[in-house]
């Protein structure tokens, strides 16, 4: 018992127990191992991705010969002729040119789509289009495949004749399917930014459109550019949806309504027809690994591009 000066008595009891104490220093530590073995084991995970798919897709130009400067300038695809020939620029080309227009088409909707939730009805805009967004990015990629065969290749075959198939329809699908990721980002970028920055534009007399195109997009301008390479990166790497409307035609398209092939196409057509370590199989992981580096510059600039969001 002890003594203060009002003459009320403190009962030892009261004071920490050391059984306590050392119970939380049990479970901080227990929470420290675990942590740290997660982050070890993802750690390992990725370099053994990164390692397996780099020795597989090197192996096509260190143990079977063929020429890198041939794999990505060639324009030739026909690994079981005689001779052989691993051009893969027809599927650069296709991935790179379907990833491009699809991220126009889906970035200024998206980003109106952003400011009709978040400047002009932020309360009923966010209530209505942020379900449906949600909706949309929840969609499987093959159905997202199925309606474009449905419906968008019959479209172009009537409008502008042809097959239906190739770059238009690949990028009108792989649009669609980004439209959701990037006007996510869009809207909490611009959600985040300070009440005090559009309050101080109404103050100087300017309008609302010449507040968000003045102040409001020059401002959020790196995140918003994020949202957009984080799309790309989702379309550089889409499969499913893209081969179903794209005609898979191994050669460079030199029109939009032409047949075309991708990357993620190719693979998934082929990979199970070759045998592992044949030269057709290897350069298919060649391809995986170009993905692999393509999906690295995407994070790289999103990176960068964070440092510079700075309000």
């Amino acid at each position: 018992m002890e003594q203060t000066e009002g003459g009320t008595v403190m009962n030892n009891k009261l004071k920490p127990r050391r059984p306590l104490r050392e119970k939380h220093y049990w479970e901080e530590w227990t929470g420290r191992i675990y942590t740290s073995i997660c982050v070890v084991f993802l750690i390992v995970v990725m370099f053994s991705i990164v390692y397996f798919v780099a020795s597989k897709g090197l192996s096509t130009f260190f143990q079977n010969g063929v020429s890198l400067r041939e794999f990505l300038s060639g324009k030739t695809w026909n690994p079981t002729g005689e001779p052989a020939a691993y051009g893969a620029l027809p599927f650069i080309t296709g991935s790179f040119i379907t990833t491009l227009l699809a991220a126009l088409i889906a970035s200024p909707l998206s980003l109106c789509a952003a400011l009709f939730m978040t400047e002009i009805v932020p309360g009923k805009g966010k209530k209505i289009l942020q379900p449906a967004i949600e909706l949309l990015s929840g969609i499987p990629s093959v159905v997202y495949g199925f309606i474009g065969l449905s419906v968008i290749v019959p479209l172009l075959r009537n409008m502008f004749g042809g097959a239906g198939v190739g770059i238009a329809a690949g990028c009108l699908v792989l649009s669609v399917m980004i439209l959701p990721t990037v006007t996510s980002i869009m809207a909490d970028a611009l959600s985040a930014l300070p009440k005090g920055l559009r309050e101080s534009s109404y103050a100087l007399g300017a309008t609302r459109w010449q507040t968000i195109y003045r102040v409001i997009i020059p401002t959020v301008l790196p995140a918003l550019l994020t949202g957009i390479v984080l799309g790309m990166a989702r379309a550089f790497g889409e499969a499913l949806a893209v081969q179903m409307v794209i005609g898979n035609a191994p050669h460079v398209p030199t029109s939009l309504l032409e047949s075309a092939s991708t990357l993620t196409s190719v693979i998934t057509l082929s990979m199970g027809n070759t045998t592992m370590g044949s030269v057709h199989n290897n350069a298919l992981w060649s391809m995986a690994l170009v993905l692999l580096v393509m999906t690295f510059v995407f994070v790289i600039l999103v990176r960068l591009l964070e440092r510079r969001n700075r309000v």
